[in-house]
């Protein structure tokens, strides 16, 4: 299947596998088991603590859709829908910048974890 708007075609889950596999040194059969027990584990973690998070990508979360009344659209009828348990995804916020095109920035008083300041550099604080 091919996306109309950008003329790309998507990446099948058997391109996924077979990327990871020549880029990582890996079987297929073992990328097929880590993604499998990936989804073990996000399915575990979501039913008993409500949330999933995949680091760099963003988390998966369970919230309850309250009961309400619609309308069916062939009838017209008036219709009561239950209440039903949701699962979302939230991007973090350095994906939601890659995918709205901004380049993923820190400001300069903030470092990535593991680089510390040189002794001689002066703290700065940000300003508001």
């Amino acid at each position: 299947m091919t996306d109309q708007k950008v003329g790309k075609r998507r990446m099948s889950q058997t391109e996924i596998y077979n990327h990871f596999a020549q880029t990582k040194g890996m079987k297929k059969a073992e990328v097929k088991a880590l993604f499998d027990e990936l989804s073990a584990l996000a399915m575990r973690e979501v039913k008993s603590n409500r949330e999933f998070v995949l680091p760099g990508f963003g988390k998966l979360v369970k919230s309850e859709r309250k009961a309400r009344t619609g309308r069916n659209p062939l009838t017209g009828d008036t219709i009561q829908i239950p209440s039903k348990s949701v699962l979302k995804f939230r991007l973090s916020k350095d994906m939601k910048m890659s995918a709205s095109g901004d380049s993923v920035t820190r400001p300069d008083y903030i470092r990535p974890r593991g680089i510390s300041r040189p002794a001689d550099e002066p703290v700065t604080e940000p300003d508001y």
